[in-house]
């Protein structure tokens, strides 16, 4: 990994949270005003619940090497960073070259009151061509300047509203100003094929993921250093290990996908074989693992080696992410992400891990405009050029 990323992604940060900084002092933009507006709505969201606050469960600290040896200084976290990235890609299996100038076939254009919503087909994959759906929003100019974000659910239709509810994120994202793209999952989760998958299929998606990040990066309105990801559910894993494994994603926002493995809750289904269970086209029987019906896959492995998803968490530091629970992510999993919170302190940031709470796995409009003003914050009302 290059530093010059991180250094990007640093001095924005930085900017986007010294509200005392001298300019500010002499004279506040309206721009300012809205973002320290925004930053006192969101700011909650920062602070991990009382009950577990410092509470790191029973989870290995990312800040230790797998071999025991402590992180004690930034190049030494560079090197951990490395060694998790390495040892999670071997063992889900090394992706393709990510494709960065993708082909991109424009094949309908519809005018939805501001927003100019475009179907688009580009390869998600080597060989695997995959539709989806991209927001332009009229106000959109074509200097590199607006902020995007890419949304990944099963399918590209709900991401714009044409189904099901409370879970159109794209469309509501771009009436606000982002240029956004919505993409599900039609090439195959097995990639090359289902026979003979080489990658494990929600690392082949986190693949898809960036690949479709360039679509974004590419057009001639959008900040490639502005993009973030969400998605909810089976899209909030996909967006959570996208977001973890491609570090040109500036932000991304993590709807209720289970951030941690947990077999006492059945949705949290990573034993499953098109998550992290996959050992070939004979599919173990579906739901928790028992002794009738074992772990298989990869999933074995990392349960019998200790691992769990908090490695991938750390990845983003500093990078800002939030956590939208339900159902499935309830308080204690600060017990998780206060290890990433040590992360980001170790490298001198502070209010890069968020989390909100809502009761049911469905979002609602409220945790939806949380998730938004997470974005608005940290990709539009803020500088975030790179020096």
């Amino acid at each position: 990994m290059k530093p010059v990323t991180y250094c990007g992604i640093v001095c924005m940060i930085f900017l986007a949270t010294a509200p005392c900084s001298k300019a500010g002092e002499k004279s506040k933009s309206p721009d300012s005003e809205n973002a320290q507006q925004l930053w006192k709505q969101i700011a909650p969201f920062f602070e991990p619940a009382a009950e577990f606050k410092g509470d790191l469960g029973n989870y290995e600290s990312p800040l230790k090497f797998y071999d025991g040896r402590p992180v004690r200084t930034p190049e030494d976290w560079q090197a951990r960073r490395q060694e998790i990235l390495k040892t999670w890609h071997q063992k889900m299996g090394a992706w393709p070259p990510v494709n960065e100038r993708p082909q991109v076939e424009y094949l309908k254009q519809k005018e939805r009151g501001d927003i100019t919503q475009y179907t688009v087909r580009f390869d998600i994959a080597p060989g695997h061509p995959n539709t989806g759906y991209l927001l332009i929003p009229k106000g959109a100019k074509p200097d590199h300047s607006t902020p995007a974000v890419l949304v990944v659910y099963y399918e590209p239709e709900t991401g714009v509203g044409l189904k099901g509810e409370n879970r159109d994120f794209a469309l509501q994202l771009a009436k606000r100003g982002f240029v956004t793209f919505s993409v599900g999952h039609d090439y195959s989760l097995y990639y090359p094929n289902r026979e003979h998958a080489e990658i494990q299929p929600l690392s082949a998606l986190a693949y898809g993921a960036a690949n479709a990040f360039h679509v974004l990066a590419n057009r001639n309105e959008v900040d490639p250093d502005r993009i973030g990801i969400v998605g909810h559910s089976y899209g909030g894993k996909w967006a959570m290990f996208a977001s973890c494994l491609y570090d040109k994603f500036a932000c991304a926002a993590w709807s209720d996908g289970g951030i941690v493995f947990d077999e006492t809750r059945p949705s949290v289904n990573y034993w499953e074989p098109w998550y992290l269970g996959y050992a070939g086209p004979d599919f173990r029987k579906r739901g928790l693992p028992t002794k009738e019906n074992p772990r298989t896959g990869l999933y074995k492995d990392l349960i019998k080696e200790g691992h769990d998803l908090h490695e991938l968490h750390a990845l983003m530091a500093p990078r800002p992410f939030l956590v939208s629970g339900g159902a499935e992510d309830r308080p204690k999993q600060w017990r998780a992400l206060n290890h990433t919170i040590a992360v980001n302190r170790f490298l001198g940031y502070e209010n890069r891990v968020a989390m909100t709470n809502r009761k049911d796995h469905a979002p609602n409009p409220q945790s939806n405009e949380q998730m938004y003003q997470f974005f608005e914050y940290w990709l539009k009302h803020n500088p975030i050029k790179s020096n």
